[in-house]
């Protein structure tokens, strides 16, 4: 064991001189390495957390953007529902009137039975105006172009001289509106 020498330090000294001596940015290159090998963690340690500061920014950003969109979303069916309040009570209300009608159509013979039309006009009368009073309002259809949107079709009938193709020649069931919205279309017979 003892034939194997270790080489002395200034063997070591000599092999970095030459070495440097051959390529001197390799010394310095080499001297770098180790501050630059460390640099690099961290400058990738630095790129993962601003990758994940920019993905917590985009889902905040998202978020809030959602939260924003709720609320716009609830204000709209809010006012909505402040605008058609009343909607369920008043398609409740519209047979009530409709017999009302009916009831007004009848004739009365005798004294009693017109005191009867007469209380039964009075009550239909104000029905009607507590109706308009919230904004429901009978859907004109006699002689109007026929719109799907607000009449119902129930029947169709050929076209006689002096009307147009396409209207209203006779009101089956009226139909209301609330503000703009139809709560129940008109029935309606079409001419063809």
């Amino acid at each position: 064991m003892a034939d194997k020498q270790q080489p002395s330090t200034d063997d070591e000294t000599a092999a970095k001189a030459a070495t440097t001596k051959q390529d001197p940015g390799k010394t310095e290159q080499g001297k770098d390495a180790p501050g630059k090998a460390q640099a690099a963690p961290k400058s990738q340690e630095v790129i993962d957390l601003e990758k994940k500061a920019s993905d917590f920014e985009d889902k905040y950003l998202r978020a809030e953007a959602e939260v924003q969109n709720m609320q716009t979303r609830f204000q709209k069916e809010q006012a909505t529902l402040i605008k058609y309040d009343g909607q369920q009570l008043a398609k409740d209300v519209l047979p009530v009137i409709d017999n009302l009608e009916r009831a007004l159509a009848v004739e009365a013979t005798d004294d009693t039975g017109a005191q009867l039309k007469k209380g039964v006009q009075m009550t239909y009368d104000h029905l009607e105006d507590a109706l308009k009073r919230n904004n429901v309002t009978e859907i004109e259809a006699m002689g109007q172009k026929f719109d799907p949107t607000r009449h119902q079709a129930v029947q169709s009938v050929p076209t006689e001289a002096g009307q147009d193709a396409e209207t209203v020649v006779k009101v089956l069931q009226k139909g209301y509106l609330l503000k703009d919205r139809v709560l129940r279309p008109a029935m309606v017979v079409v001419a063809q």
